[in-house]
């Protein structure tokens, strides 16, 4: 008979349980917000948007529910290329010389901030990918523990 040893601890980080609508409007609001800083303090996207990207990029793979990993899996890149397609259409000299079109400051955009994409979306994928390899993780997201399930335990009817 298997028996149900001490509960697990919690996850240091907590499992995620905010619903993809959710965290996909968070990401648009905090990656708007860091442009909005920089613009204002330095006039254009610099070192501080980067860094802002990548924290919320990891911050949006840690508060989503399970469920909705594909939605923040894919979140990344299309989160940036939105914001540049808006600074492109609306002050184009933030990401891009003035005299551009509006593809050609998008491209310039993703350019100038792709290694801020690149380790904003390795971070976001590593953390969703532990989280779907953590055993406790699931136990915890799932409100029980994962050996007095039923289908885990040798009084399940199952035959060897």
């Amino acid at each position: 008979m298997n028996q149900a040893g001490p509960p697990r601890p919690h996850p240091r980080w907590g499992a995620g349980l905010e619903p993809g609508p959710q965290v996909v409007a968070l990401g648009v609001a905090l990656t708007l917000t860091a442009v909005t800083i920089d613009v204002v303090l330095a006039g254009r996207l610099s070192l501080f948007f980067d860094l802002a990207f990548i924290a919320a990029c990891l911050l949006l793979a840690v508060m989503v529910r399970r469920g909705d990993f594909f939605v923040v899996g894919l979140l990344p890149p299309l989160l940036m290329i939105g914001v540049f397609t808006f600074l492109a259409l609306i002050a184009r000299d933030v990401v891009a010389d003035p005299r551009d079109n509006v593809v050609q400051a998008v491209v310039s955009g993703l350019a100038h901030h792709s290694t801020a994409l690149f380790v904003g979306y390795a971070l976001c994928l590593a953390w969703l990918g532990w989280r779907l390899r953590s055993e406790s993780d699931i136990a915890a997201e799932l409100g029980t523990e994962w050996d007095t399930h039923p289908e885990h335990t040798e009084d399940s009817g199952l035959e060897a």
